[in-house]
């Protein structure tokens, strides 16, 4: 289910809904069961659960309001600038990327989205849990919020299997489960939970460190099958070894990567490609144009 962006879908109430509940079950339930909320290590586990769940939900607010970048209306590529050696071109004709529903030119890396109606700087995918495209403005925002569900979910699940287990034998002398019966059910609905983010945070760290979006990895595979057809090797032109990948990313100072308001490098229309950093063989400094969508 899809709505305009910018607006509250039923996808976002369920991701703030499960967010209070598996929030009110840990500190309420698990912590108390467990540990005891009248106890230093309680209370320390119960404020720590507190801000992590608080940086969920102020990254999920972030990620649904900021705009992933929008095409300047002005944008012309400059197919004659010495310091761009890379233009994205279309499969079909060699022209450059021009898209007809906003009537411009797209900049490398950018994508028209059917849902929003407009172009997308560096996009990555439309995210429909955030109502929202992932693009060049709200990708590093995306993947912290990413992490930090990741985080706190295993953290509750830790803390839930401790509940279950240390208050089993007193609900077998009282006969009496009804917190731990909640407390099952919660880590029930958290194994999906904790799953798919764990996937999802895996499968962008790998995109991240090859500097490649979602979109570009599908047409990296078509076009590494075009090119070992032809006989040719294919070279993404935006991978600069992981480190420089990285901090394309989340930044050049490393103590702020996982702030979510840090903003990333560059402005979304120019990218530093491999064909930037001096190599040893003077086929990788020739100008290629990489067909793409």
């Amino acid at each position: 289910m899809a709505g305009r962006p910018g607006y509250i879908t039923l996808p976002i109430i369920s991701v703030l809904a499960a967010i209070g509940y598996v929030y009110y079950t840990t500190v309420f339930l698990a912590i108390p069961a467990w540990l005891g909320l009248a106890t230093a290590a309680g209370v320390a586990n119960a404020a720590a659960y507190t801000a992590l769940a608080v940086a969920c939900v102020a990254t999920y607010g972030l990620a649904i309001t900021r705009d992933p970048g929008r095409v300047p209306p002005a944008f012309v590529p400059d197919v004659e600038d010495a310091e761009t050696p890379v233009h994205e071109i279309k499969r079909k004709g060699g022209d450059l990327r021009y898209c007809q529903k906003c009537s411009h030119y797209k900049p490398p890396r950018a994508h028209h989205c059917c849902v929003c109606k407009r172009c997308i700087l560096r996009m990555d995918h439309h995210c429909i849990w955030i109502n929202n495209c992932v693009g060049h403005e709200n990708y590093k925002i995306f993947l912290v919020f990413v992490l930090y569900v990741a985080t706190a979910s295993l953290y509750s699940m830790v803390l839930i299997i401790g509940a279950a287990v240390h208050s089993a034998p007193k609900d077998e002398q009282s006969g009496s489960d009804s917190p731990r019966s909640s407390i099952i059910i919660c880590g029930v609905i958290l194994c999906p939970i904790l799953l798919s983010t764990s996937i999802l945070l895996g499968w962008h760290v790998y995109l991240i460190l090859h500097n490649k979006t979602t979109i570009e990895y599908h047409e990296g595979v078509r076009a590494m099958w075009l090119a070992e057809k032809a006989g040719n090797l294919y070279h993404h032109p935006y991978d600069l070894g992981f480190y420089h990948n990285t901090v394309s990313v989340l930044g050049p100072n490393i103590l702020c990567w996982l702030c979510p308001v840090s903003r990333n490098t560059g402005n979304g229309i120019r990218f530093r490609t491999s064909y930037d950093i001096p190599l040893s063989t003077s086929a990788f400094k020739k100008e290629e144009h990489l067909s793409m969508s």
